[in-house]
């Protein structure tokens, strides 16, 4: 699967799924709006035929749980601007072949961590998951199938408010983070 790209806002994220050896180029991107912006270019020119990003996520559903994976039909920017992911239900499928978790569904990007009310609001807007960066990394997809994934680190029930469930919440998503990037590899985008 030479033909992927995996960007990965952080180094933390690159090196877990690195460990999991995926058939792909694995770029760490940067955390937040700024810094996914300026890793579109490098993105552009990579040649790869597909655009996969892969990391951490927040839950929105109060059922959510930590190390659950959310694969994304589509991204919905603060701005409203939605963005179709391709591939959904081979991709789901890959994971769930390997036992894990997957629940696909829109995964919205915003500005700065939500929690409280503001995770309310998203999930009443219709979002599953929310991240920071794939709603500005996806002008890197620019005419190839555009994929994400998001690792379950926070919910509503453990948010980053709390430092050792944070920590814990982290330790676990990592693990399954690899175990995603170890699925990568039977799935054909």
């Amino acid at each position: 699967m030479s033909g992927l790209v995996i960007a990965a806002p952080l180094r933390f994220e690159a090196f877990m799924i690195a460990r999991g050896r995926p058939r792909a180029r694995v770029r760490q991107t940067g955390v937040g709006p700024r810094r996914a912006r300026a890793a579109v270019p490098g993105l552009l020119e990579d040649p790869a035929e597909v655009l996969l990003v892969l990391g951490f996520g927040g839950g929105l559903m109060p059922d959510s749980e930590v190390g659950e994976v959310v694969v994304a039909d589509e991204v919905v920017g603060p701005d409203g601007a939605r963005v179709r992911c391709a591939n959904t239900s081979a991709l789901s499928h890959a994971l769930e072949s390997r036992g894990l978790r997957v629940r696909c569904g829109t995964v919205t990007s915003v500005a700065r961590p939500a929690m409280g009310k503001t995770r309310v609001r998203l999930r009443e807007a219709g979002a599953i998951a929310v991240d920071m960066e794939s709603a500005w990394l996806a002008p890197a997809a620019r005419g190839r199938p555009f994929a994400v994934v998001r690792v379950l680190s926070d919910t509503p029930r453990r948010e980053l408010t709390r430092p050792l469930l944070t920590v814990a919440g982290v330790a676990r998503a990592s693990l399954t983070l690899r175990r995603v990037a170890t699925a990568l590899r039977e799935w054909v985008p």
